[in-house]
């Protein structure tokens, strides 16, 4: 079976959508850059405080940190710890910060400053499954959770569900003599989320804890809470100890893996140990060039927002141009409008970036009107090319002052923008309209002008629009996109709209003619 050859035109315009589609799905998807301006993402700033109190000797304070964490990702990290050296370790729980001191007295307070964001591409757990062995239980403890576990098994059909009927039961307000064995034991119920991995081991089911906050707490000091996270063999599941449900709140912020305090001191006397949350809004395209840095993404450095402020300005302008390009050739080639050429509308539009729309049209109409008639004279002079278009130029500079001081007089604000007006646009389209008013007839020339005007009308509306302005900075990918989408419209050779009225009688049928 052989396929058609592509034409080269279409294979590289094909190459051009891919390539520039394909990298800005993957900034959005991966990368999370938000697509419309101006959006914000809620984050959080977590603080943690430990408060100790020394008498004078070496003091260390060990503090547990959140690591990666499912669902989350970290925007900066600052650390307080005056007159104390810092350490960070990753352990398989989690990260740890070991604050230490030679001689310490008195009060202190040491801090962990974090942001969090949303990040739902987070991995759901840092740590693999560890299948733990059946414990081994004195009597009649060992008898307990055998029946137990066999029961259980008889009720449920696969990990997930054994779970939920074992933390029901545990759960229950009128639990079976085996599960009110353990509860009542003081070895084994004095946490119902370590009673709960104990019987699951005795099915050999992974588990561990979750000890994490709840970044929506309504109360100032955010409390810990515990989750419980078993494995069915194939990725994680997570469970409410409480209430047997399985579900991860999307509030919930991982602090650290397993049990344990979250804080610790040696040589002094831990005080005080305490979180507070803060929720604020950031720019998703702050949050999304952070996340892009941290997985060494080099998108962003090849891009304008690597860029000082205002040079974004200036290439977030010169990013429009190519679509402002492409409206005129829509214009010409589909549709049918006439004009100066393809470039000259667009830098009329440019020129309309000075003086606002209004403003420049009838800036326009006047300097172009009164410039032609003044054109006009001086082609009675018979001057050469090069002088007669310095002349008009002249002529436009002082059409161009003269407008900027009445305006002033007559307070019309406006009309002060005046002097920012690009004068050779101005100078050029005089001299390409007396050019085919010469050549072609006034008719021409004034179709040309007035679809020149129009033109630039429109690529002005398109080049000013905030969303593409905004998606041309943020994905200059979008490039090839547009240039794609130019070369397919040059390889248009049909009837553009304008013509289907000029050749409307072609499609009607022959009038019937008698024998």
């Amino acid at each position: 079976m052989t396929f058609p050859r592509l034409p080269h035109w279409l294979v590289l315009v094909l190459i051009l959508l891919i390539t520039g589609l394909s990298a800005t799905l993957y900034k959005v998807t991966e990368l999370g850059f938000p697509i419309a301006p101006d959006e914000q993402s809620e984050a959080w700033t977590v603080q943690a405080r430990v408060q100790v109190r020394a008498t004078g000797g070496p003091v260390k304070v060990n503090l547990r940190l959140p690591g990666r964490t499912p669902g989350f990702n970290r925007l900066n990290e600052t650390f307080v710890s005056r007159d104390f050296g810092l350490t960070l370790e990753n352990h398989r729980r989690g990260r740890e910060a070991e604050w230490a001191r030679r001689r310490a007295r008195g009060t202190h307070n040491l801090y962990h400053r974090a942001t969090w964001f949303r990040s739902p591409g987070e991995a759901s757990l840092p740590v693999s499954p560890q299948y733990p062995p059946v414990p081994d239980l004195p009597e009649p403890f060992a008898t307990a959770a055998a029946t137990l576990v066999e029961d259980v098994r008889e009720h449920s059909a696969d990990i997930a569900s054994y779970t939920a009927e074992m933390l029901r039961r545990l759960n229950s307000s009128d639990p079976s003599q085996e599960i009110r064995l353990f509860l009542t034991s003081p070895e084994y119920g004095s946490d119902w989320t370590t009673t709960a991995q104990l019987l699951l081991a005795g099915a050999r089911i992974p588990s561990v804890q979750l000890l994490g906050i709840r970044l929506n707490s309504l109360e100032q000091r955010a409390p810990l809470v515990r989750w419980l996270a078993i494995h069915n063999e194939q990725n994680w599941l997570f469970f409410n100890p409480l209430t047997a449900e399985q579900i991860l709140p999307d509030d919930f912020l991982l602090w650290s893996i397993g049990d344990g305090p979250l804080a610790w001191v040696t040589g002094a006397e831990l005080t005080d140990t305490q979180i507070t949350i803060q929720r604020n809004s950031l720019s998703s395209l702050e949050l999304a060039t952070q996340r892009a840095a941290e997985k060494d993404s080099r998108l962003v450095d090849f891009s304008p927002l690597g860029l000082p402020l205002h040079a974004q300005n200036l290439y977030q302008m010169l990013l429009m141009i190519p679509l402002g390009a492409l409206m005129i050739v829509l214009l010409r080639n589909i549709v049918g409008m006439r004009s100066f050429g393809t470039f000259m509308p667009v830098l009329i539009a440019l020129a309309f970036r000075e003086t606002r729309l209004l403003a420049g049209i009838i800036l326009f109409l006047v300097v172009v009107g009164v410039g032609l008639l003044l054109r006009f004279y001086l082609e009675r002079l018979r001057l050469l090319l090069v002088p007669r278009l310095a002349a008009v130029l002249t002529i436009v500079v002082i059409l161009l002052i003269g407008v900027g001081v009445v305006s002033y007089q007559l307070n019309i604000e406006v009309g002060l923008s005046v002097a920012l007006f690009p004068m050779v646009i101005i100078a050029m389209v005089i001299e390409r309209m007396s050019i085919s008013w010469e050549e072609r007839g006034p008719r021409d020339a004034m179709i040309e002008g007035a679809g020149s005007l129009v033109m630039a009308i429109l690529a002005f509306l398109v080049m000013e629009q905030m969303f593409l302005r905004h998606l041309m900075l943020v994905f200059p990918e979008l490039l090839l996109v547009v240039l794609g989408l130019t070369i397919a419209i040059g390889r248009y050779t049909g009837y553009r709209l304008s013509e289907l009225g000029r050749f409307r009688h072609l499609a009607k049928p022959p009038a019937d003619t008698a024998d």
